[in-house]
């Protein structure tokens, strides 16, 4: 039971990390990377679908992206979803490819950017607690239903504990390391 428990208290927290790592990949730091574009969404042949999924995106230097579609006739679809994204990069469309120069960031935009960052992480160790509440309370009911006993229920619940502490570590670390990078001239 208390085994049961732990697997997915801990693969519910992998998901967790999983998400804010995903997430962090469309916060812009100082170089262009292909996943700040890769998930907008474009109006293709009546169906949305990610950019990823339409066109091939490199970054050939560290301030620009170029997303070069397969099909030719979205270049213009593909122009419009970028300007409507919140990435704050006017597209250069030469006719074959689209060509995104991200200028650098200036100290403002470095903090809010970091502020951002902080946020998101917060919210993560939220939802890791939040795992953690709820796992406590499988084990509290697992107890009551007399199916663990009351040793059992108090290492459970020191496990679970330890597994918090441990995603709320790496949630701390991928927030320093993602603010260093915002931060970095």
């Amino acid at each position: 039971m208390l085994e049961n428990i732990n697997k997915q208290t801990n693969e519910k927290m992998e998901k967790s990390l999983h998400h804010l790592m995903e997430d962090f990949k469309t916060v812009r730091s100082g170089r262009a990377n292909p996943s700040l574009v890769e998930n907008i969404v474009v109006e293709y042949y009546g169906n949305k679908t990610p950019l990823k999924q339409m066109s091939s995106i490199t970054s050939p230097e560290s301030k620009l992206i170029v997303i070069q579609p397969w099909d030719q006739s979205v270049m213009g679809d593909v122009e419009k979803a970028i300007l409507s994204s919140d990435i704050g990069v006017t597209p250069s469309n030469d006719g074959r490819v689209i060509r995104l120069a991200f200028p650098a960031l200036n100290e403002e935009q470095r903090n809010n950017l970091a502020k951002i960052v902080h946020k998101k992480g917060e919210d993560s160790k939220v939802s890791v607690r939040n795992i953690r509440r709820d796992s406590i309370q499988d084990i509290d009911k697992a107890e009551k239903d007399k199916n663990i006993s009351e040793d059992e229920a108090e290492r459970g619940k020191k496990e679970i504990q330890k597994f918090t502490d441990d995603y709320i570590k790496k949630i701390d670390d991928i927030i320093k390391r993602k603010s260093e990078e915002i931060m970095e001239v």
